[in-house]
């Protein structure tokens, strides 16, 4: 069952420097900025609602509270992806570069 009030999310000065720098990079994945923006509007001094956040970034409030949560919870690191489910890779990256080169050659007459 969702939690009636959002977690007061309080950042430092250094928090919200690197939450800006992370939105603000080109390299940062655009799922990934639009999680740095979700929190820190829900910093801001005025308390914002999940859902006035939400329409604020076009987002579903859900995702607005998810992701404060989530950092109110693990802090930066919260943010990135979970990990998958699924069965792990047992071919390692190098070994599958090499078949893949090998597969694109032409055969030699």
């Amino acid at each position: 069952m969702p939690t009636p009030f959002a977690p007061r999310i309080i950042l430092s000065q250094n928090a919200r420097s690197d939450l800006q720098s992370l939105i603000q990079a080109h390299s940062t994945p655009q799922s990934l900025a639009l999680r740095g923006r979700i929190v820190l509007r829900a910093a801001d001094t005025d308390q914002p609602s999940n859902l006035k956040i939400s329409r604020e970034l076009s987002c579903n409030n859900h995702t607005v509270g998810k992701w404060r949560r989530r950092y109110h919870d693990l802090g930066l690191a919260g943010l990135q992806d979970a990990l998958r489910p699924g069965r792990p890779k047992t071919i390692v990256p190098p070994t599958r570069v090499q078949v893949i080169s090998m597969a694109s050659t032409l055969p030699q007459d």
